[in-house]
């Protein structure tokens, strides 16, 4: 499928701020089965500097920095993006196997296992959820049935709550109330993975959403969207899981970044010098142009 998206992400102070420095994590970071057509990334008012990378993990990062007092930005990401449907396995090695390869690969960049099997700074180790997960990650279990069976039962379980966490929620307290949004999901299932030697990561993008038959879809009425990307073994590679949807990723999933959890890809991030309180906003829109 081919898609066109834009997010448009809207930033306040009560008053300026002397400095203020960003990182921008808006553009996809490709992997096989994205190719993206066009870009752009368009910031009023503009920037004092700015410099583009790669990473940390399998992230794009912009950096820019404002010198001159600040009181408003606005950020727009505009990309135009095509997404194959991924060839999904009906069956893989048994989990404790995965475990075992992960322990030994000897790879470490950004998409080798090691990097996503230990805690990280949100998804942290946790007692209450790594008994939770056990019955359902049994090591002599396939790990694409395992997984999935852990997905549907953080879907059944969990109730889709959005307006009772924030991105500042810890995962251990909306697994306590369960309920939250697709990051609080997105966590509780990695910490799942990663307390039991599979390794998982965060995976930061967009979904498209469907209006109710007969209405039409509203412009700026999407938001970012978080799953899961599980390693599964050397031969099948990493495969995506929504636990919010409780389906494997499709070619409606479009990718942007890739990290151990929400810190690693949030997308926008940064300091400034003053005590003014600050708001965003963001309104995206996801379209399908083919």
């Amino acid at each position: 499928m081919r898609f066109k998206v834009r997010h448009i992400s809207k930033l306040s102070y009560a008053s300026p701020v002397a400095r203020a420095r960003f990182n921008l994590r808006l553009k996809p970071r490709l992997r096989p089965g994205q190719s993206l057509e066009s870009d752009a990334l368009t910031l009023s008012p503009r920037p004092s500097a700015s410099v583009d990378q790669c990473g940390p993990y399998w992230v794009n990062t912009s950096q820019v920095g404002f010198d001159a007092p600040l009181k408003k930005l606005e950020v727009t990401s505009e990309f135009v993006i095509d997404v194959a449907a991924p060839q999904l396995p009906a069956s893989g090695p048994a989990l404790g196997a995965v475990r075992q390869q992960a322990l030994d690969d000897q790879d470490l960049s950004d998409l080798a296992p090691a990097p996503y099997v230990f805690a990280s700074r949100i998804a942290t180790a946790s007692d209450a959820i790594t008994a939770w997960a056990s019955a359902r990650l049994q090591p002599e279990g396939d790990i694409v049935a395992a997984v999935s069976h852990l997905m549907s039962a953080l879907h059944g379980e969990f109730a889709y709550a959005p307006g009772k966490t924030t991105s500042r929620t810890p995962p251990q307290e909306a697994f306590s109330a369960r309920h939250g949004v697709c990051q609080d999901f997105a966590h509780i299932m990695i910490m799942a993975l990663r307390a039991h030697g599979v390794p998982a990561a965060y995976v930061s993008g967009y979904l498209l959403t469907r209006p109710p038959p007969g209405q039409p879809k509203l412009v700026g009425a999407d938001a970012m969207h978080a799953w899961v990307d599980v390693w599964c073994g050397r031969a099948l590679g990493w495969i995506g899981f929504d636990p919010t949807n409780d389906c494997l990723v499709g070619d409606n999933h479009i990718a942007v970044a890739i990290g151990r959890d929400y810190a690693d890809v949030s997308p926008i991030d940064g300091t400034f010098i003053g005590s003014a309180p600050q708001s965003m906003t963001s309104a995206v829109d996801v379209e399908r142009i083919g």
